[in-house]
């Protein structure tokens, strides 16, 4: 009998896939003059695309009475069965035979087979009762087999016909059917005809990004898609994981591999390549000669195919076209998808569809962590502690948890706690390796930009280290790009420098392999101990560049004496210290000083190469050397003397022609004129909280200006030429009492306290604005389109809020409206039209509704407070993405709707409304965090014990409350922190003992309360305080609460004793009646405390002052 089906995939170097070694793993058995050329044809096809392994049974070609050892091996080794009962199915003997074994290995082998009939042109129930064709069939094969053979046959319809199928009429797209069918097949084979990926938890959200990606629309014919990221973040992971749902839908496919590794054979990476790609797309193991005839063979038979191609690990090297010819002759039903460190070669490509994957979630590392520690998710070995220690090691890092768990398995607990302290200074030497790959192909410039910040700039704004980089020519805007698009650096929304720990680690790393042994002839030294250490012993090398040194725990002198031989030092930061003498002749190379919060700075400095002079909170004086010097300071860009309030003058900048940044904000007795007419390069102005009276000179000519503070200053005029100060961006002019002038339109943040401004409409880049006074909201603000942020509140002047149309921008994210709670606001804005909403805060407003809530979609932060005449919050049920709501001191607040739909939402705070009677809808939701305060009217709390999720509960002040105990509470697993507050009415809780999570327990002024039951199994219960509860009169041994740090019991007038407090450890706050003891109890228990604590504390912190019944340390006490 002639055997037909798909073959083995063949072996190449590119194929991406991990099966078992079986023949077959589909077993289709129909009739073939039924089905052959209609259904069976399609969904044969369908299986072969994939190439999955299909043996394709044809009634046709079997010989004999039974079916062949070969049939039945085939069976066997099938993991799935597609029986298509057509009406002449039944009438082939062959068929029943097959269908009698499948359900035989079905029984036999439980969950090693599916069986997925397939009803064409049959009903279920006729196949199950053996009814019409089926029951003259087997009529027909009674007389020749016997009634024990028929019998078998009709067992095995009956069961078939009882099974989840699918049923084909005449009427149906069998095509459609087909497809249907496919799907649940390819669904139960994925697991073992997928790449092989690593652990793809918390994968799915990645996962769905990038598949909407490769679903959308591609502009230009480019039908790729970029997943960019820096080194071990998982972007081969969820390129495997999108590759393995979406390859079904192609023709053919190839995932590639390290792609950046085949590329670095010199000679021949090319076509290797081109090879794989034409091997696995085609099945021909085709050996490319040369480039161009690779280029060839792809563009003359891949590209006219629905082709899926994954480019995994690409670097600059890689060129689309020489290695695949021209994309856009590829397809247009074809898709590329490529992973790369490097974003630019995304952008050379002009791929416009990027994905970035952000590090994993806490429960995901932990999870991922687990998996390879313990080789389970769930493991019997406790070790939680060190297990969420070392996830904050990894910081979200895919491939570090994944090093760091293999690196823990099978070790004991010494090992881990060694290997916890070595891992907080070094990072696991395979994470160091992967990550800097990236590191070794930066320039030297981008090497020692990338050093810099990996040491010491990070969380820094980058203007200031760029004016240092620059004067160093190390052409900082071409290096922050590539370390950008590298994924080795990231810039945030406030134009800060923000790095992944491992990559910041892989800097430090570098730099302590300068030198192991000697700190000081590194260069760069960050770590306070090794600074210090330099200074002190006069140490330091003219080897280091950057020194940065914290003197808040150290009370010596810095001198110019131990800074003297640093002569290559380009950056230097002093935190708090005392820097004394003459440093004009020292540090030749020095670009930047930052002394914060010094209590002495020297005499003087060399200021000759300096690009920034950083002051703050220092005692700078009006007759400091350093302020005539300013003027020679030729490449000065720099100057903050922020908080330097014994500065009274404003400095002389006159002739300071490269200076770019002033900041003399909060220096308080500043006062006088500031002359700036001739600093033609400077961009940022900050004289915010000084007594600086005028501008003067030709304000109108500063042409670079983009950033104007002086809010809160004694500013007694706005230069009316500040309207041509064409690149001005963010203006701040709070609570200045002065006319405003017509401002440029060149702005993009506006905050001010003003009735008017004259051309508000004119300024169409507005993306903020917070206005304070303001009397007239123009009947035209929505064409200020771009505006996303808008803050409204009122001034001490304000006599009412006039909304001359009630349309905001549609634009808008934020808005808030606060202040107006005593003058007539007559309407808010109607917020029909703010479907971009994430932000709503409402807060003393005279308002009876809120017209348009419900048409608030995205919003996910609610915050309504003091709304003394609003009744109800109708439309509040439709907000689904709802995250966060706080309803604050809502005097005629009566009802809430249900809450049952905010399926989002996870903060819910209501405080203060005496009339609100009940919350409905709290058992749907997802609620981290509930607080109940003061709502005197709510009668019934909802039950509880549905919040799973719920981490903080705290209910005060409702007194109102008819029913005796809080129901839920117990079911709460959760929750770490329990309040109840003067809760009159409570007298019983549930049992609390299975709160294993609970941190922190607060009962007060619950007068009905007897007792507190479970109480002593709370071990992780860290504080506890039971205050005014006048009916406790028993509470468990507290021996167990081996976590207990805070212990208050006072004001329970019936509680006659603690027991079990001996034996905790010291607490660092402690307070207990001392009426509950006898005199010899207490003073045992005082001197034990006092040991313990004595023992328990470094001998530097045991200083005690003692007394009897006090014991006072520093700022601890233990009241007795």
């Amino acid at each position: 009998m002639e055997l037909t089906g798909s073959n083995a995939i063949a072996s190449s170097s590119c194929s991406p896939y991990s099966l078992p070694v079986v023949e077959y793993e589909v077993f289709l058995s129909f009739r073939g003059p039924d089905v052959r050329t209609t259904f069976a044809d399609f969904l044969y096809r369908l299986l072969d695309r994939p190439k999955i392994r299909t043996f394709l049974d044809d009634e046709e070609l079997r010989k004999g009475e039974m079916i062949s050892p070969s049939l039945v091996k085939a069976i066997g080794e099938s993991r799935i069965y597609i029986p298509i009962l057509s009406p002449g199915y039944a009438s082939s003997k062959w068929c029943l035979q097959e269908l009698a074994l499948m359900l035989e290995r079905y029984k036999q082998d439980e969950g090693s087979h599916i069986i997925l009939p397939i009803f064409y042109l049959m009903e279920p129930r006729d196949v199950r009762h053996c009814k019409g064709s089926y029951e003259e069939a087997l009529e027909q094969h009674r007389l020749k087999y016997g009634e024990e053979t028929i019998r078998v046959w009709k067992d095995a319809l009956e069961e078939v016909g009882q099974m989840t199928g699918w049923r084909v009429t005449e009427s149906d797209r069998q095509g459609a059917v087909a497809e249907s069918v496919f799907s649940e097949v390819w669904s139960h084979i994925k697991g073992n005809y997928t790449l092989l990926t690593n652990e793809l938890i918390g994968i799915d959200s990645h996962v769905n990004h990038v598949m909407e990606l490769l679903k959308s629309d591609f502009e230009g014919g480019i039908n790729v898609v970029g997943i960019h990221g820096m080194g071990g973040i998982g972007k081969t992971t969820i390129a495997k994981a999108v590759y393995n749902k979406v390859f079904t839908q192609f023709e053919h496919h190839c995932f590639l591999e390290d792609v950046r590794e085949t590329l670095s054979l010199k000679n021949d990476g090319v076509t290797t390549l081109q090879s794989k790609i034409i091997s696995s797309i085609l099945r021909d193991d085709h050996m490319v000669r040369d480039a161009s005839q690779g280029i060839h063979i792809i563009t003359n038979r891949v590209c006219p195919r629905k082709v899926l191609i994954v480019l995994d690990n690409v670097d600059d090297r890689f060129e689309f076209g020489q290695i695949l010819g021209e994309v856009r002759k590829f397809s247009p039903e074809s898709r590329f998808i490529i992973t790369t460190r490097d974003k630019r070669v995304l952008e050379l490509l002009q791929v416009s569809k990027l994905y970035e994957p952000s590090g994993m979630s806490h429960d995901h590392s932990l999870q991922l962590l687990r998996r390879h520690a313990f080789r389970m998710d769930n493991p019997l070995e406790d070790k939680t502690t060190l297990c969420e220690e070392f996830v904050k090691v990894a910081a979200g890092l895919p491939l570090a948890l994944e090093v760091i768990g293999s690196l823990l398995f099978r070790r004991d607990r010494k090992f881990w706690e060694a290997k916890l302290i070595e891992l907080k200074r070094i990072p696991p030497t395979k994470v160091q390796e992967r990550l800097k790959i990236s590191y070794d192909e930066l320039s030297g410039s981008e090497k020692q930009i990338f050093l810099d910040i990996s040491c010491v700039f990070i969380g820094e704004n980058k203007e200031l280290p760029f004016y240092m980089w620059s004067d160093c020519n190390f052409n900082p805007e071409s290096g922050i790009s590539t370390l950008i698009l590298r994924s080795l650096l990231k810039v945030d929304v406030d134009n800060k420098f923000w790095m992944h720990d491992h990559v910041r680690d892989i800097g430090r790393m570098i730099v302590r392999e300068e030198d192991e042994q000697h700190p000081w002839k590194r260069t760069r030294i960050w770590s306070n101990e090794d600074a210090v250490d330099m200074l002190i012993n006069g140490e330091g090398a003219d080897l280091v560049e950057v020194l940065k040194v914290d003197m808040r725990y150290e009370d010596f002198e810095l001198m110019e004496k131990e800074f003297q031989n640093l002569s290559k030092l380009r950056y230097l930061e002093v935190h708090s210290g005392r820097l004394t003498g003459d440093f004009k002749n020292i540090l030749p190379n020095l670009r930047w000083l930052r002394l914060h919060y010094c209590r002495s700075i020297p005499i003087n400095i060399n200021i000759t190469k300096l690009a920034v002079l950083d002051l703050r909170f220092c005692p700078v004086r009006d007759d400091w050397r350093c302020w005539d010097k300013i003027k020679a300071a030729h490449r000065l860009k720099a100057i903050d003397v922020s908080f330097c309030d014994q500065v009274t003058k404003v400095p002389n900048l006159f002739g300071c022609p490269s200076l770019q940044r002033i900041n003399f904000l909060g220096c308080g007795n500043m006062s006088g004129e500031l002359h700036i007419g001739d600093l033609k390069g400077l961009r940022v102005l900050n004289i915010a909280r000084t007594k600086i009276t005028k501008l003067i000179g030709g304000f109108g000519r500063l042409q670079n200006l983009q950033e104007i503070n002086v809010g809160y200053s004694r500013l007694r005029e706005i230069p009316t030429s500040i309207g041509k100060l064409s690149s001005l961006k963010i203006l701040v002019l709070d609570r200045l009492d002065i006319e405003v002038p017509k401002l440029p339109t060149s702005l993009k943040g506006l905050s001010l306290s003003s009735p008017r401004v004259p051309n508000l409409l004119e300024l169409k880049d507005l993306e903020w604005l917070h206005w304070s006074r303001a009397l007239l909201i123009p009947g035209d603000m929505w064409k200020l389109s771009k505006l996303k942020d808008l803050e409204l509140w009122q001034g001490r002047r304000t006599r009412t809020l006039i909304l001359s149309s009630p349309t905001l921008p549609s634009s808008l994210n934020t808005l808030s409206i606060s202040g107006y709670q005593f003058v007539p606001l007559e309407r808010l804005p109607n917020l029909v039209n703010q479907s971009n909403l994430t932000y709503l805060d409402l807060s003393e407003i005279g308002v009876h509704e809120i017209a348009g809530l419900g048409e608030l979609r995205m919003l996910e932060n609610f915050d309504l407070r003091d709304a003394s005449n609003l009744i109800d919050l109708d439309g509040l049920q439709h907000l689904k993405l709802l995250k966060e709501l706080r309803v604050y001191r809502c005097d005629v607040l009566r009802k809430l709707p249900s809450l049952s739909n905010l399926t989002k939402l996870q903060t819910l705070k209501i405080f203060r409304c005496p009339l609100l009677s009940e919350i409905h809808g709290l058992s749907e939701l997802s609620l981290q965090l509930l607080e109940i305060t003061d709502c005197t009217s709510i009668e019934k709390l909802p039950d509880l014990s549905a919040l799973e999720h719920l981490r903080e509960l705290k209910i005060t002040g409702c007194n109102q409350l008819t029913e005796p105990e809080v129901a839920g509470i117990e079911r709460l697993k959760s929750l770490e922190l329990l309040e109840l507050t003067e809760c009159t009415s409570i007298e019983r809780l549930p049992d609390l003992s299975a709160l294993e999570h609970l941190r922190n327990l607060k009962i007060t002024g619950c007068n009905q309360l007897t007792e507190v039951i479970g109480l002593d199994k709370l071990e992780s219960l860290q504080a506890l305080r039971i205050t005014d509860c006048a009916s406790i009169k028993k509470l468990p041994d507290l021996f167990a609460l081996e976590h207990l740090r805070e212990l208050i019991i006072t004001g329970c007038n019936q509680l006659t004793e603690v027991t079990g407090i001996e034996r905790l450890k010291w607490s660092r706050y402690f307070t207990i009646d001392e009426r509950l003891k006898t005199q010899k109890r207490l003073e045992h228990e005082r001197w034990e405390l006092l040991h313990r604590a004595n023992n328990s504390r470094p001998k530097k912190w045991s200083r005690f002052h003692s007394c009897w019944g006090v014991c006072r340390k520093d700022s601890d006490i233990i009241s007795l």
